[in-house]
């Protein structure tokens, strides 16, 4: 029986592995502007680190992640009854801030008095979770974090260069959708909570489950009587605290003054439990079924205390590169292809195989993407696996020329052929 990927991941194959890398590059180039620098965190970290940070009350924490466990752990938990230590309590990274805030902290890389530390980050997440279009266990990433900056400003410059992103890798702006909501903080948050618990009822039985730990995530159920229920429920932004209006209210001037057209919606939450005041979401509705939303993120002011650190505001997005792909096919985008070919050296006969081999290496030497044929094929059948590498040059190299010092070079694209100097 063959064995295939598993359940929930899907190989990158040489096309999209290759737009992966420009996705990726695109994406740094721009987030590198605005002032931030690469940071690569474990593809694992200790689990009470996404129990603390995310919070338990998550679909994340309490239903979808990967534990990783030693086999010698494992055989002494099974055998001896002896549970692992913190420490050795692993998880696979749901999700990329929690990481980075941990980074932050241990490296102390926000001193008291500091500049705000810029960070971006890219690679894979994962979360068990049942697959579909636009979800997957295992799934890759492109975020930033920006931790030890208050000042609205960082929000709107992290909304700004988000939106800039996806126009520049190709999404059309007019099929996206970019939500925008304040989540309160640790003053007008409790307040509000305690006015959804009351008002929630009848709901779905997860939701009533939530309810005893964080309410508000009743706003992000699927299911459709609760969302007909909660669309009466009590705005948030009608009990923000005054620092906490101010501060959305200058988010939105910032916005506007750039030009960034927004919707509110009083019931974005995100998936996250440490989110404070502002949090965003981009949408985009066709080709991507249920889960149209390809990227967003927001305020984390407390984050860094819960992972152990000292007070140090922080705001971050993510945007996810498989929705974003599901996005621009729909668009009608077309990739680029993965093999190119600048020249291939092809043999008239074997008695030139080795000083053709000497061609191709110099050829690579100089920069050219430079192939030739591994498997003896005759003249006719390396023409047909040029064309296929879609190589731009064929050089033909036989005993005749190889003694004039020369090659016979054709153009793939116009057929015209000229001898070369070797």
């Amino acid at each position: 029986m063959a064995i295939n990927s598993p359940e929930g991941t899907r190989d990158l194959l040489p096309d999209e592995a290759k737009f992966w890398a420009h996705f990726r590059d695109t994406a740094f180039g721009i987030f590198a502007r605005y002032g931030y620098q690469p940071i690569e965190t474990p593809l694992f970290e200790q689990t009470d680190l996404f129990v603390r940070g995310i919070g338990q009350a998550t679909d994340v924490v309490s239903k979808e992640m990967f534990t990783a466990i030693s086999g010698e752990n494992l055989r002494r938990w099974v055998e001896e009854g002896k549970a692992p230590k913190a420490k050795s309590r692993l998880s696979l990274r749901p999700e990329g801030t929690a990481g980075v805030v941990r980074a932050v902290v241990q490296h102390d890389l926000v001193p008291q008095g500091a500049a705000p530390a810029k960070l971006m980050y890219a690679g894979p997440m994962f979360r068990a979770e049942r697959p579909q279009k636009g979800r997957q266990r295992q799934f890759n990433q492109v975020g930033v974090e920006c931790l030890g900056a208050e000042e609205p400003t960082i929000d709107a410059e992290a909304i700004i260069m988000l939106m800039r992103f996806y126009e520049k890798v190709g999404i059309p702006r007019d099929s996206m959708r970019l939500l925008l909501n304040s989540m309160g903080c640790e003053q007008c948050r409790p307040a509000y909570r305690e006015l959804v618990r009351a008002y929630m009822d009848e709901l779905c039985d997860t939701c009533m489950t939530r309810a005893e730990v964080n309410p508000l995530r009743a706003f992000d159920c699927k299911n459709p009587q609760c969302a007909a229920i909660m669309a009466d429920a009590p705005k948030i932004t009608d009990h923000l605290c005054d620092e906490c209006r101010e501060h959305y209210d200058a988010v939105k001037v910032l916005l506007d003054g750039a030009g960034v057209v927004y919707e509110e919606d009083y019931k974005l939450v995100r998936g996250l439990d440490y989110y404070t005041r502002t949090v965003f979401e981009v949408q985009v509705d066709n080709g991507m079924g249920a889960q149209n939303a390809i990227g967003g993120g927001g305020r984390y002011d407390k984050l860094a205390e819960e992972v152990g650190g000292r007070p140090t505001p922080g705001l971050g997005f993510a945007l996810g590169f498989e929705r974003c792909v599901l996005a621009l096919e729909a668009a009608g985008v077309e990739f680029p292809r993965a093999q190119k070919c600048d020249l291939f050296v092809a043999c008239v006969d074997d008695s030139v195989r080795a000083r053709a081999f000497a061609l191709v290496q110099e050829c690579r030497d100089a920069g050219f993407t430079t192939e030739m044929d591994h498997q003896k094929r005759s003249l006719k059948s390396q023409f047909k696996l040029a064309d296929k590498l879609d190589a731009a040059f064929v050089v033909v190299m036989g005993p005749d020329e190889l003694a004039a010092g020369q090659v016979k070079a054709r153009n793939m694209q116009t057929h015209e052929e000229h001898l070369v100097d070797l």
